[in-house]
């Protein structure tokens, strides 16, 4: 008599987070998870010829890949010949992907000699005795993909609908930040990290670069993003770990200057994968993220993160030994052909000297050889920008005298001439519309040129209703904006007992310094269009008004002993036309 063969099986059973869930917190593993294992046992109790050698669980995995860690060790003592059996409660906990399910069960199975089976659905590879099973297996594994890919697509709307909502769907929270308690999808301060990230700002704008502040965070002891998460208890892990312990870097650092979460806008959406089976990850064109503004509450301000990104586009580099950049660093270009200017550095009878050259002349000779010293170039530019705040200072008296109601008034009037121009212009194309058909009956022109000229007309009266939209929004922000728009004058008088140049004030204050030749210069302030427009609109006002205060210019032949530091006077440089004079501004007889 034949012994009977004895089958060594492993029990399989898996739930994905969509099915319902990972193990609560203090459990071991989910309900269902374990109502499999009993289903299954409960199966076996009369079945002589298996013997359970393993169970394996993916808790928490989906069916859509093969890629589940308990799956791949199952596999493993299939193939070292432990395993010869294999039990699930139904195809779905087996796999949802139709061509590798398939594989499995019709192929790889059989070939290996492994036993395969699903106990819900009545399937035993053993017992071929019901051919349907050759056409039932597949449909089966078929539906079990098309359910799949269904919970994927609602999964990925679920997901795009609460994006836009502005609730944040990310595992863990960007530094900085933490996940209220209450509402799980809203982000609030984390007081401790915030401090690092403002440090972190504050040190960029007062000249350091990013590896110089790495060093600087790393000297002081404070834990980075991944570091500091462990130490609060959680369990955060990031691709970026290269090491045991991670360290703050210059990546790390770069990286949080230039997230604009930190002024409160919350961007997602950013990267996706083709289908719930191809797992290739692919970054998403700029303009499908989705963006909203001012969503929770700031780190740093918008003006700080804004001169941030101005300095992270900058070519700057520290020189050796030194932690910070130079105050005019990346801001100095050449007057001729435009191009940033080079600083150097020379010794000659045991001093040493340095000065600003071009970059187009040192390479090719094709502009002009001029040069100037830093020493005088930065006392140069501090004399003109205390006069660009005095002028600043008396632009702000005038208009907290007559106030803002007369600006407000000046723009509503424009728009409103220029709506009204764009209201007879959808009249005006309306009326010709109509007289077409006139013209049509009575055979002046042809059935073609009726429909070419009923489209152009109908197309121009359709951009002059978007233009009209667009005139109310506009009027409507002018309404909302009051005294806003001149907040920028405070970022120039705030500094208005300035004593000394330094990298912050240069790139918060400063555009661009354009080095004419060696004694003269000009220099392009912020916020340089809002001045000119705030001076045209005083004009228009009535107030006589010296210049338009675009750019200031500045002839240097008279200045001695600035090497010594000394401090240019308004009566030894002579200052161009191109300086505003504020405070010549006269009320015009009307």
């Amino acid at each position: 008599m034949v012994a009977k063969k004895i089958y060594h099986a492993a029990i399989y059973v898996r739930l994905s987070k969509e099915d319902g869930g990972v193990a609560a917190a203090g459990k071991a593993e989910s309900n269902s998870i374990s109502n499999q294992k009993n289903f299954i046992k409960d199966f076996l109790k009369d079945k002589e010829d298996i013997e359970v050698v393993s169970e394996r669980v993916d808790d928490g995995y989906s069916g859509s890949d093969f890629e589940r860690p308990a799956f791949q060790m199952m596999l493993e003592d299939i193939k070292r010949g432990v395993v010869d059996c294999v039990i699930v409660k139904d195809l779905s906990r087996f796999g949802r992907e139709y061509i590798d399910s398939g594989m499995y069960i019709e192929r790889l199975f059989p070939v290996l000699g492994v036993r395969f089976i699903a106990v819900n659905d009545n399937y035993d590879s053993l017992d071929r005795k019901n051919n349907s099973d050759d056409i039932i297996i597949p449909f089966k594994n078929l539906i079990n993909d098309a359910y799949c890919r269904d919970i994927s697509i609602k999964i990925r709307s679920h997901l795009e609908v609460k994006r836009k909502n502005g609730e944040f769907i990310g595992s863990f929270a960007v530094y900085g930040y933490r996940k209220k308690e209450d509402d799980r999808h809203k982000l609030e301060i984390d007081t401790y990290a915030a401090g690092v990230v403002q440090d972190i700002f504050r040190m960029k704008l007062h000249g350091m670069s990013q590896d110089a502040i790495a060093k600087k965070l790393n000297q002081s002891g404070i834990l980075p993003p991944a570091e500091y998460k462990a130490s609060i208890g959680s369990s955060y892990q990031s691709g970026f770990r290269v090491k045991e312990k991670t360290e703050w870097t210059p990546v790390a650092v770069r990286r949080i200057l230039k997230n604009e979460i930190y002024i409160g806008n919350l961007v997602q959406g950013r990267q996706t994968t083709p289908n719930h089976k191809v797992k290739k990850v692919y970054v998403k064109e700029k303009s499908d993220w989705i963006r909203i503004e001012k969503n929770h509450e700031a780190v740093v301000s918008d003006r700080d993160f804004e001169v941030v990104q101005r300095l992270l586009a900058m070519d700057t580099r520290t020189a050796p030994g030194n932690g910070e950049v130079y105050p005019l660093s990346g801001l100095v270009v050449c007057g001729d052909c435009g191009m940033p200017m080079i600083r150097k550095t020379t010794r000659a009878g045991g001093r040493v000297y340095s000065y600003y050259i071009c970059a187009t002349n040192k390479a090719t000779k094709e502009c002009r050889p001029h040069s100037m010293s830093t020493e005088k170039l930065a006392c140069a530019v501090l004399e003109l920008l205390r006069k660009h705040i005095e002028n600043i200072i008396d632009l702000q008296r005038i208009l907290s005298f007559i106030g803002t109601i007369s600006f407000q008034q000046m723009d509503m009037k424009k728009l409103e001439e220029r709506k009204a121009e764009k209201q007879a212009e959808v009249e005006w194309c309306t009326d010709l519309r109509g007289m077409l058909y006139e013209d049509l009956k009575d055979g002046m022109i042809s059935g073609d040129e009726y429909r070419e000229l009923h489209a152009a007309y109908e197309s121009r009266r359709k951009n002059a209703q978007l233009a009209i939209c667009q005139i109310d929004l506009e009027m409507g922000e002018i309404l909302e904006r009051k005294s806003r728009g001149f907040v920028w004058l405070d970022y120039f008088t705030e500094h208005q007992n300035i004593e000394k140049l330094t990298r912050n004030v240069a790139v918060s204050l400063i555009r661009e310094v354009r080095v004419v030749d060696k004694n003269s210069i000009e220099v392009i302030f912020d916020f340089n269009d809002c001045y000119r427009e705030c001076m045209d609109n005083l004009g228009r006002l009535g107030y006589e008004i010296g210049c338009d205060g675009t750019s200031k210019d500045i002839q240097l032949k008279e200045v001695e002993n600035l090497a010594e530091g000394n401090i240019m006077s308004a009566d030894t440089g002579q200052v161009s036309d191109g300086v505003a004079e504020t405070a010549v501004m006269e009320r015009r007889a009307v």
